[in-house]
């Protein structure tokens, strides 16, 4: 494993453009020291877990949410069962306000078991927690998430957006893969996951296990981050990352945007489309489309029609100047058959 990572310290960043230019557009992973250490969710965190959950539940609405609660037994690691058909926890449902109650309980006295509740938007879950707790840099468009718990392990996995993760209270440590170790990750089915994207099943498992030799190149190229209260980890896309909070109470807040994108069509889309449309072909034709996206869609060696005016690109030219609602409707025309 190793511990190099870009760190910068967190009040040194001026305004969006600073932060778009000296953390986004490097696509790499960033730590960001006392990022977010002026928040007041901070202060009420150092007196105690009561003073925390006491102002948080002034924000806290009677919308329901989706709580993972878990065994003694299972020390937080939320995972699959003995197969991949179940789960070793329960869902239930619960409001933020009732969630909290259940978590601090659960911290209070450990033979309860745990408790955890993410990825709620703040604005709907906890309205008021945003005007307090803001980072000036990011648009207003890009609402903070909540994620509230005990002690607790979530599976390596990735985000299809950037992700600007904060820790408020209890200490997180991230264990981070490279994109391009995904097939040494030995990742689990993507339509049947703990909630959302697939996850390593290998990461899980312990160092060793002869079910996942390749796993020994992934675990040599880990990153393992510490952050403390009030530091927060910038990850791009596809990044892969296993998360361990490792207090009794925990809370991080998250944000997630697409900072590349120039409409609604995302990425993976694009992928899964692929996927019906070329997967299964021979091997041949497989190689033959890999050759036609590296060099329409990756450009590895420059623009696919750089040996033609800029005026004569037709839709290969710049998106921002009209060529992307032309390229999505000729997509649409033909996904409708036309």
């Amino acid at each position: 494993m190793q511990t190099d990572i870009s760190q910068i310290e967190g009040a040194a960043l001026v305004d969006a453009e600073d932060f778009r230019k000296r953390v986004v557009e490097g696509s790499r992973p960033v730590v960001l020291r006392g990022l977010c250490a002026d928040w007041p969710i901070l202060e009420a965190a150092r007196q105690s877990s009561a003073a925390l959950g006491a102002y948080l539940e002034q924000f806290a609405t009677d919308r329901p949410g989706e709580v993972f609660v878990g065994d003694p037994d299972i020390s937080g690691r939320y995972f699959y069962g003995e197969t991949l058909a179940d789960f070793n926890f329960e869902r239930r449902e619960m409001s933020l306000r009732a969630g909290l109650k259940h978590i601090l309980a659960c911290a209070q006295c450990p033979a309860r078991g745990t408790a955890y509740m993410g990825s709620l938007p703040a604005n709907s879950y906890a309205p008021g927690f945003e005007a307090e707790n803001r980072l000036s840099f990011l648009s207003p468009e890009i609402g903070p998430r909540l994620w509230v718990g005990n002690a607790s392990y979530v599976g390596c996995h990735y985000d299809t957006f950037e992700n600007l993760a904060c820790v408020v209270a209890g200490r997180r440590r991230f264990t981070l893969f490279p994109p391009d170790a995904v097939s040494d990750l030995y990742v689990g089915p993507i339509d049947r996951t703990l909630s959302g994207p697939p996850v390593s099943l290998a990461a899980a498992a312990p160092l060793g296990d002869p079910r996942y030799p390749r796993f020994k190149r992934a675990h040599e190229r880990a990153i393992v981050v510490d952050l403390l209260p009030g530091d927060a980890l910038f990850l791009p896309k596809l990044w892969w990352h296993q998360v361990e909070a490792t207090e009794t109470l925990n809370i991080l807040v998250n944000y997630w945007w697409d900072a590349f994108s120039y409409g609604v069509d995302a990425p993976m889309t694009a992928m899964m489309l692929a996927m019906i449309a070329i997967a299964e072909r021979p091997e041949e034709e497989r190689a033959a489309w890999r050759a036609f996206f590296d060099h329409y869609v990756f450009r590895e060696n420059g623009h696919p029609l750089a040996h033609l005016p800029p005026e004569e690109h037709g839709i290969l030219g710049p998106m921002r100047k009209g060529n992307y609602g032309r390229i999505r409707a000729m997509i649409m025309q033909q996904l409708r058959g036309m």
